[in-house]
């Protein structure tokens, strides 16, 4: 038979203290069981409440004259600050999806929110040489839109250094004041690739 030892009853862990060579006191020992201290300090962030004036006119141009198909289906850009875009498509028959009703092609849907997620993304870019390609895009249609102007707003939900995510909501003939009932057309939300220039 093996002859086994009583076990000793645990304790509480002794503590052991380190005094660099030099130094004495309390304010130069450190126990070992004691967590790094780290140094700590107060960052101040500061969001610009939207884009430069030279910036936003370039977005502007770039929305509505620079991408061919915006400028086919006629977007217009109602408003844009960091992080927020909104966009108006003018009714016009050649818009109809559904002629029975008539009501709005679910393309047409589609492409004004994947737009104002995009102009949401693009505004909250440092740099005007950066770009964004859409990676993921879903789509909510939840009720037929009229013909009536169609407005979509676009807000940022995530910004990182690789992927933007953004949020989208569409209405059909103006946008909810504050206080009315919200209805949209549909909803959606995308995810952007982040194109730097400056890593190609």
């Amino acid at each position: 038979m093996w002859a086994c030892r009583p076990r000793r009853q645990p304790g509480p862990p002794e503590r052991s203290t380190y005094v660099p060579a030099g130094g004495s006191g309390a304010a130069s020992r450190r126990r070992f069981d004691e967590p790094p201290r780290r140094a700590t300090r107060s960052l101040a962030v500061t969001e610009p409440a939207g884009p430069s004036p030279d910036r936003h006119r370039i977005l502007l141009q770039w929305f509505e004259q620079g991408i061919p198909f915006n400028r086919f289906l006629g977007i217009r850009l109602h408003a844009l600050e960091r992080g927020r875009c909104v966009l108006r498509l003018p009714w016009r028959d050649e818009l109809i999806g559904d002629a029975t009703r008539p009501a709005v092609h679910g393309g047409v849907i589609s492409t004004l929110i994947d737009t104002a997620g995009g102009g949401a993304c693009f505004s909250a870019l440092d740099r005007v040489e950066d770009r964004l390609s859409t990676v993921d895009l879903r789509v909510d249609f939840l009720r037929p839109g009229g013909a009536a102007d169609l407005w979509c707003q676009g807000e940022v939900v995530r910004m990182g250094n690789r992927v933007g995510v953004a949020r989208m909501t569409l209405w059909s003939g103006h946008m909810p004041a504050a206080g009315e009932p919200d209805q949209p057309v549909a909803t959606g939300q995308a995810v952007y690739n982040i194109v730097r220039r400056s890593e190609e």
